[in-house]
């Protein structure tokens, strides 16, 4: 994914540009939302979204008893911000719940059940793992206290193949500038996804989003509609190329939204952080389908995305950030379960680069020579092996750098996206 950039470009040659070089400005004619519409109640409901946020962020089935009481806080004052916001009534619940406080746990989701909630329709649990969780062990305790060999996961010929494929270049908002490639690399990459000889996906299992159709709405619609229908035997393919926003336009802790279509970024010619939590996409909501929702043994997520701080009305030059994509927690979060594999298109603190010549960004023309050549049969952690060094020498042949990184939920978890068998998730146990 891209993002939105507040200074000068980055010195390259030959055509290529950084995908986080796009400013995000208001001239003087632009017309600026009416403030009258604009009320305290949205501003202090767009807040408490965010809160949300960062007690999801902190929510998963290791969260020690201090993050619990620390998200529990988070979640009370995003309910006492907006009363009527259902999902942090209902997280609230599940926090309650788990720090054994049933009598708030109950009233909490008596308060959930008042408001709409999407995390409740969904059932939704970041304590809750659809696949066993695999991540970080080889060796689990017995009931006697002597470690024991781990269940051996073997999923069988692959039954289905499921694939959502994202691509944004081009925004409601006139602030948010528009990428060059973005919907060229999702048409390429769900065209090989369907491609018989290469992802061998049924037409009608690959569903595509593109610039106006790439709404929070509909993309979270697609994300719950995979989650229900992949099954254990099942293939899960997610590829998103759009902007990222750090929170508040600080990249400390990476990416935590993903532009929409229908972002909102500005308010009277000023950036406003709530519009942000109000309409953009939270990486969490990603993380949470692929942990809580998707119950495939094989999940790939493919993120091709970067800040660098972007030329917002009212954010000052001094705070422009340094360019940032999605952290490694937030990547390594995404992970938890079994048969996770996560490619993001660079490190944290690098932008993702594109070139004009090739009519793509480096990340995914690297990706799509490879599968192409493999014919879909080489498996991830290989292909990501030769893409990540194609990536590395097209940015160093622009005097640019850029380091494509893979997190797995295990060292053993592997998969290829054309294969119609899988070997053992831990093979030889």
């Amino acid at each position: 994914m891209r993002t939105i950039a507040k200074f000068a470009a980055i010195a390259l040659v030959a055509g290529a540009t950084s995908l986080c070089n796009v400013r995000i400005s208001r001239s003087a004619s632009a017309a600026a939302p009416d403030q009258n519409n604009y009320s305290r109640v949205g501003e202090s409901c767009g807040a408490g979204k965010d809160l949300v946020v960062q007690a999801l962020e902190i929510l998963d089935p290791q969260t020690t008893p201090n993050q619990l009481e620390d998200a529990d806080q988070l979640l009370k004052r995003a309910s006492d911000l907006c009363s009527e916001l259902g999902e942090a009534w209902y997280y609230r619940a599940l926090v309650e719940s788990r720090l054994n406080r049933s009598a708030k746990a109950l009233y909490a989701m008596s308060q959930a059940r008042q408001f709409p909630s999407e995390a409740l329709q969904q059932k939704l649990n970041p304590f809750l793992l659809a696949t066993p969780a695999m991540r970080g062990f080889s060796l689990e305790a017995s009931s006697s206290g002597v470690p024991s060999r781990p269940a051996v996961v073997k999923p069988g010929p692959v039954q289905h193949r499921w694939a959502l494929v994202i691509g944004i270049n081009h925004f409601g908002d006139p602030d948010i500038g528009s990428l060059n490639f973005a919907t060229e690399d999702a048409d390429a990459f769900a065209a090989q996804l369907k491609d018989p000889e290469i992802g061998r996906f049924p037409a009608e299992n690959v569903y595509e989003l593109t610039d106006a159709q790439a709404t929070a709405k509909n993309i979270r619609t697609q994300l719950y509609r995979i989650g229900e229908q992949a099954e254990p035997n099942d293939l899960v393919v997610i590829y998103i190329a759009t902007h990222g926003s750090p929170r508040g336009m600080d990249p400390v802790n990476g990416v935590n939204y993903l532009l929409t279509y229908d972002t909102e970024l500005n308010i009277g010619g000023k950036f406003d952080a709530s519009l942000l939590y109000g309409t953009a996409l939270p990486m969490v909501t990603v993380t949470e389908t692929v942990t809580s929702l998707i119950k495939s043994f094989r999940t790939l997520v493919v993120l091709d995305t970067c800040y660098s701080g972007g030329s917002i009305t009212g954010v000052p030059p001094a705070a422009g950030p340094k360019n940032s994509a999605p952290s490694q927690q937030m990547l390594q979060q995404m992970t938890q379960g079994t048969g996770r594999i996560i490619l993001a298109a660079s490190r944290s603190d690098e932008p993702s680069l594109e070139s004009a010549s090739l009519g793509h960004g480096f990340f995914t023309y690297a990706l799509l020579q490879a599968l192409k050549s493999t014919k879909g049969n080489q498996p991830i952690s290989e292909l990501f092996a030769s893409v990540s060094q194609n990536v590395v020498k097209l940015a160093a042949g622009v005097g640019g750098s850029q380091h494509p990184v893979m997190y797995r939920s295990s060292e053993d978890a592997d998969f290829s996206l054309g294969a119609n068998a899988s070997a053992p998730l831990n093979p030889g146990q």
